[in-house]
């Protein structure tokens, strides 16, 4: 089959994608852009977990893909085979080859149900959920109305790196603040358990969860994994990874089980060229370029930049993306960067919310003018209101002009 050439190839339509064909297509709508993209909805992803504690509607986290790519860019609906970047060229899984100026790669990433012997089998039943999947994130409110008094609460988190990685304990909270509502939170367990050696990745937000937890009652169980889950006997399997008791394992009972599956690149993505070692797309951690082809950029969840992955990161990714894209087809050199920087809006409760921003290396970097670890009712209007306006009618649509996050803040001066 012949090929077919475009001036910017985008593989993946979602948050990433779309805002980078936006951005283009606003600021330089001469370009040739096609995006490839399999899936007919897109969802709000940060959303879920909202939905999953019952403080959102999943009707409103969706909306269907051609209403979201720009007018003018191209979307063939399909997806990679593989990938040529010797030949500028990419296979679909229709047989079509696509050929391109400059690649653009945001496949995001796989969720691995299958990693924990038994949780694809009972999820979405005997109390096993997720708010990491529109699939299986309404049955979660199932089983958090379902909680009654005596019941027993375990929430997971896998090792790093997976999407919004606040989301596995932020659940914990919501379904805690859920059942103090009730007044039966003092006659219930809840227990997180995580992978990690500590409660978040950034010391000055871990202290003030460590906080929250506290207040709940939530017991925290640092370095296990769970390794397997038993649907009809509402047990879960948690193996220790720590030095001190590495490979034990204990079986923990519960009444609601919510997992956050382990993620990973698409098998695409890790059998070609542009992968490294671990399956990521390689590239430079500030210019989003790959490390060996100079004409493929990557962003958003798959790319192996070291930052949290989350929309906020996509919000400030994009435009590096775009504007080096911009500036090489006019021959010149680009000069946007990115630090790294992430948002994670932790909601605490059912009305407040810690705003985390940070950049590399867990650099707190807040917007605004305020003690970033205090919860805040702000938080939550932000959380719940103002950032899926800012998602669906402002990033998604190529905007770029965003307020400045405080590179300057100093942890020890915050009142």
């Amino acid at each position: 089959m012949a090929d077919r050439h475009h001036q910017v190839l985008i593989i993946g339509g979602g948050a990433a994608g779309i805002t980078v064909s936006a951005i283009l297509h606003r600021r330089a709508s001469h370009l040739d852009i096609v995006i490839v993209e399999p899936s007919q909805d897109h969802y709000y992803q940060p959303a879920l977990t909202l939905v999953g504690a019952g403080a959102y509607r999943l009707a409103k986290t969706r909306r269907p893909t051609s209403g979201l790519i720009p007018p003018g860019v191209q979307w063939v609906r399909d997806s990679a085979q593989r990938f040529e970047p010797e030949a500028n060229r990419v296979v679909l899984k229709s047989g079509d080859n696509l050929t391109y100026d400059y690649l653009v790669v945001c496949t995001g990433v796989k969720l691995d149900w299958d990693k924990v012997a038994g949780l694809a089998e009972t999820l979405g039943t005997n109390g096993v959920c997720s708010n990491y999947s529109p699939n299986s994130v309404n049955y979660t409110w199932e089983c958090v109305q379902k909680l009654k008094a005596g019941d027993k609460v375990v929430c997971t988190q896998p090792p790093m790196p997976f999407k919004c990685p606040g989301a596995p304990q932020k659940i914990a909270y919501l379904i805690a603040d859920r059942l103090r509502r009730r007044g039966i939170l003092d006659k219930c367990k809840i227990d997180f358990f995580t992978h990690a050696p500590a409660i978040f990745g950034v010391p000055y937000f871990a202290r003030a969860l460590v906080k929250v937890a506290n207040r709940y009652g939530i017991g925290v169980h640092y370095q296990q994994q769970l390794v397997a889950v038993n649907g009809n006997a509402r047990t879960a399997t948690f193996e220790f990874v720590g030095d001190q008791r590495k490979g034990e394992k204990e079986s923990v009972p519960f009444d609601l089980l919510h997992v956050t599956p382990a993620q990973s690149p698409h098998d695409e993505i890790k059998s070609s060229p542009l992968a490294n070692a671990a399956g990521w797309v390689d590239v430079n951690q500030a210019t989003l370029q790959h490390t060996k082809f100079a004409n493929v950029y990557s962003l958003g969840d798959v790319c192996s930049a070291p930052n949290s992955k989350t929309a906020a990161a996509v919000r400030k990714q994009a435009p590096v993306v775009a504007a080096a894209i911009i500036a090489r087809t006019a021959g010149e050199a680009p000069s946007r960067v990115y630090d790294g920087y992430a948002s994670c809006p932790l909601t605490t409760g059912l009305d407040r919310a810690i705003l985390a921003e940070f950049v590399y290396g867990g650099k707190v970097t807040p917007t605004l003018p305020l003690n970033p670890s205090k919860e805040r009712w702000i938080g939550w209007w932000i959380k719940v209101t103002g950032l899926p306006l800012l998602y669906w009618h402002y990033m998604l649509k190529g905007f770029v002009l965003f307020p400045r996050h405080d590179t300057e803040f100093k942890e020890d001066s915050a009142g």
